[in-house]
């Protein structure tokens, strides 16, 4: 028999909707059936990608003598992460406060009115890992709430003031202060930070589990740009290296598994999520445009291709990820046998599994996770045999499919589309670029223009969050600087003045709107998790929205939100690594570049491929006719001889206008 998550939008909350567990959702029915009997409420959040959340569900929701016990002593709440961002925040930081870890499955005792007393993670069915049953942790928190009730509750209040403490943005800020040093020096000791914590060897940050860190790579980047420092391209080139040849990478279909279980980047957790392919596939195709690497633009297309082969609904939005198993195995649709491959290639066999390090006792439970050896020669040979791996894999049953469409992770793949669109010459990416972002803009935004956070079937739900927003924004401004359709800059700058209004703090932002539920603690994340903070993205997109709107007031918001968190950016880089993005941005003055003309002529398309190709994270672009568009940083500026004509300034600095695509090359180097 269904339970009360069977009238559920989310996938997550439906693959438990046939459990024997008396799940609520999150909701005000919950919590007033808690206070009428006194109960404690057992709160669960994960994903729809999440393996442990899986083996949890399993091994212990599924059993019916722990759910007669859930069901006896405790209101059980279950909870999509992705669906409610807040609440993973809230209440990842109240367990980790707790234990000083975290992690999915969340497991989290709380209150009737929703105040945290005990909290950890995955718990086994049975006592193993170090960890206790789930059946006993049950047990001995019904005890303590039968006869320390009041002791649990004042821990619970407690830790919510904690909580308070350290979300509220003006204690935050007067804790960090604002730092004394440059910005180049505090910029120059990040990136050092980040180069001496790499691992020299295998690349990233860390032992296992390893993270890709995008926004760390994009940095360096950077930084490389900025001062040529060859360290750090060394350290983002091997990075990228090794998550590319490594089975964190998807070799034969493309896309990005979400982390690395060890230090070499062979074996991946094997979910695929939305925001990793986007920001990956935008640093990859950065680091092609600076080292015209052909490995690097492999890896781009690959990724794209992928996304819009797999992850794209047929109303243009991108799906949320895919599972990490297939019918109960860890990675079984990704893995080989010795056998499967030589079946499969015959005389082809031999070099596909030299170049991708394919054994007969396997590398992963007797199987094999693809690992890349070779050169890239071998690797444009071996493409036939790929295709018929491929092939025969997609016979498989294919990993669950989370099908809601979310609004940041969307803005975040918009940006990566757009931007390869155009450096790559591929018009079928900039069209999705463009389907996606009219998709978010129609269907998931109200009357009065604000956004929902999540969308599916047709509705959707939640309201927007400061990622949705800044992330969104993020990728509207990426597609208007590749179309210079200048609908894509009004809505961008209507998403950050609704920020503004609704989202606005005694310092920076806070996460949820002023109208979203009131929880116990109103979140503001400032560190980076897998996606950019929506702080610290608001951040860089109000300071390049500043410059094509003319409106120095935006570039003061961003400047006091990188103040205030400056000391944390050098002490903590890899946490904080889009902050130290939107710093490098507000260091240099910023090169504007805006073309008057015909936007189809010949005249103005030769300036435009003088001055937007290549990596040039501080040039900010705008092309129209004069007159016609409503984007400020081309008021006033005409076509010279009735030519289109380009107006660059840098700092205080505004040079003639020029016609001639030589000069503009010149002002530009």
């Amino acid at each position: 028999m269904a339970n009360r998550l069977a009238h559920e939008s989310s996938p997550y909350l439906l693959q438990h909707a046939e459990n024997p567990v008396d799940w609520y959702p999150w909701g005000e029915e919950a919590f007033a059936r808690a206070r009428a009997e006194g109960k404690p409420i057992f709160l669960s959040i994960g994903y729809s990608a999440c393996h442990w959340c899986h083996v949890m569900a399993h091994e212990s929701f599924e059993d019916m003598r722990v759910a007669a016990y859930m069901n006896a002593h405790f209101v059980s709440i279950k909870v999509d992460r992705e669906e409610r961002p807040d609440l993973d925040r809230v209440y990842m930081s109240a367990v980790q406060a707790l234990t000083g870890s975290g992690g999915w499955p969340l497991s989290v005792f709380l209150t009737p009115d929703g105040k945290p007393f005990f909290g950890g993670t995955y718990f086994p069915a049975d006592q193993r890992y170090g960890l206790a049953s789930f059946m006993e942790v049950l047990r001995k928190i019904h005890r303590a709430w039968e006869v320390r009730r009041h002791e649990l509750e004042a821990g619970g209040e407690q830790l919510v003031e904690a909580l308070r403490d350290h979300m509220t943005p003006g204690r935050v800020a007067d804790r960090l202060g604002r730092g004394s040093t440059s910005d180049d020096v505090a910029l120059d000791a990040a990136a050092n930070a980040l180069v001496e914590s790499s691992d020299r060897l295998h690349g990233g940050w860390g032992n296992g589990p390893k993270f890709p860190h995008p926004m760390a790579i994009e940095f360096l980047l950077r930084r490389f740009l900025a001062g040529g420092d060859h360290d750090l391209l060394a350290a983002a080139r091997g990075t990228l290296d090794a998550m590319a040849r490594g089975g964190i990478y998807d070799q034969l279909g493309g896309g990005f598994h979400r982390y690395a279980v060890d230090d070499h980047w062979i074996v991946p957790h094997f979910e695929k999520m939305l925001y990793d392919n986007a920001l990956l596939a935008r640093v990859y195709l950065h680091a092609w445009q600076m080292t015209d690497d052909p490995f690097y633009r492999i890896i781009v297309e690959e990724t794209l291709d992928y996304v819009l082969r797999e992850m794209t609904s047929p109303e243009g939005g991108f799906y949320a990820s895919q599972d990490a198993d297939m019918e109960g195995e860890e990675g079984g649709y990704y893995l080989w046998t010795a056998f499967e491959i030589e079946a499969l290639l015959d005389e082809r066999a031999t070099d596909l599994m030299d170049a991708y390090r394919v054994s007969q006792p396997g590398n992963f439970q007797g199987k094999n996770i693809l690992v890349f050896e070779g050169d890239l020669e071998q690797r444009r040979t071996l493409e036939g045999a790929r295709e018929l791996l491929l092939t025969a894999r997609a016979r498989r049953p294919r990993p669950t499919r989370d099908e809601k469409v979310l609004a940041s992770w969307n803005g975040l793949m918009v940006a990566a589309l757009a931007e390869a669109g155009r450096a790559l010459m591929r018009p079928d990416y900039l069209l999705a670029a463009e389907t996606a972002a009219d998709f978010v803009l129609d269907a998931m935004r109200d009357d009065a223009g604000r956004l929902r956070h999540a969308w599916k079937d047709g509705v959707a739900w939640v309201n927007g969050y400061l990622e949705d927003y800044t992330h969104v924004a993020e990728g509207l401004l990426a597609l208007y600087e590749v179309t210079f359709d200048d609908r894509w800059y009004a809505a961008a700058r209507e998403l950050m003045d609704l920020v503004q209004e609704h989202f606005g703090a005694d310092v920076g932002f806070w996460d949820t709107s002023d109208d979203h539920e009131t929880l116990i603690v109103r979140p503001r994340d400032l560190e980076d998790n897998a996606v950019p903070s929506g702080n610290a993205m608001a951040a860089l997109v109000l300071a390049r929205l500043s410059v094509l709107a003319q409106e120095p007031h935006y570039e003061e918001v961003a400047r006091e939100l990188v103040a205030r968190v400056r000391p944390l950016m050098v002490e903590h880089p890899l946490g904080f690594s889009q902050w130290l993005i939107a710093l490098d941005h507000l260091s240099a003055p910023p090169i504007e570049v805006a073309i008057v003309g015909a936007p189809e002529a010949d005249d103005t398309r030769t300036l435009l491929e003088a001055g937007g190709g290549g990596y040039a994270p501080h040039r900010i672009l705008a092309v129209g006719e004069a007159g016609g568009a409503r984007v400020p940083l081309l008021a006033g500026k005409e076509p010279v001889d009735h030519s289109a004509a380009a107006y660059v300034c840098s700092g205080a600095t505004c040079h003639p206008p020029v016609t001639e695509p030589e000069r503009l090359r010149e002002l530009l180097s």
